[in-house]
């Protein structure tokens, strides 16, 4: 009993073993007349096997080169087309397309250039607020990951400010929820109560329970 796993690899599956067997049976022909008309008989068959491939461009061509390849080409008969090269139909792979463009942070990544790209192009005062606070927790983090210590919020302040000109705005400790108008109202009540000792700071932490 023969198992698959004694058995060579099929080449293409498409034709099957029995194909390959007649093509394998082809390399143990010494005479080569012999072998050049079973060649043709096992052309013809592949065709009929394969009746899809009668829509294909130089359909007899395409034969002639699998035949070669599953004999991998070790198969000497006449062909009326060019033998195949082992190059020639098994073709080293394209080299993948790299972007060439290079991040301009790039200790920062390219998909967070790519949110710092779409935050700057936001309209919403509000929701570029928001970008702002989620783009500066996320520095925080890849900070903190890399370097495994703490950083100051005033330095991702800062940082975020010049790379994108100051158009946006990182506010420490402001949940992501409180930005845009929001946050200025807060801002305001700050100015307003900011003599006032710890007045602020008790509305602040009463407002900041109120929105969890």
């Amino acid at each position: 009993m023969e198992y698959n796993t004694t058995r060579n690899p099929l080449v293409i599956r498409e034709y099957g073993r029995n194909i390959q067997k007649m093509i394998e049976y082809l390399l143990t022909i010494e005479d080569k007349e012999k072998r050049q008309r079973n060649a043709l008989a096992v052309i013809e068959l592949m065709g009929t096997l394969n009746p899809h491939l009668r829509n294909v461009e130089d359909f007899r061509h395409k034969l002639w080169d699998h035949l070669f390849l599953i004999s991998d080409f070790k198969l000497d008969v006449d062909s009326p087309y060019p033998k195949p090269t082992r190059e020639s139909l098994k073709p080293k792979p394209a080299p993948l397309p790299y972007p060439k463009r290079h991040p301009r942070y790039s200790h920062l990544g390219k998909n967070l250039e790519l949110l710092i790209e779409k935050a700057l192009r936001e309209p919403d005062p509000e929701k570029k607020a928001a970008f702002a606070q989620v783009i500066g927790n996320y520095m925080k983090l890849a900070y903190n990951n890399w370097h495994k210590e703490n950083v100051h919020d005033d330095m991702i302040r800062s940082e975020l400010a010049a790379i994108t000109h100051n158009q946006l705005d990182y506010q420490p400790g402001v949940p992501v929820i409180q930005t845009g108008e929001s946050y200025r109202n807060t801002k305001r009540r700050y100015n307003k109560y900011n003599g006032k000792g710890g007045s602020f700071n008790k509305y602040y932490n009463k407002y900041k329970n109120r929105n969890k």
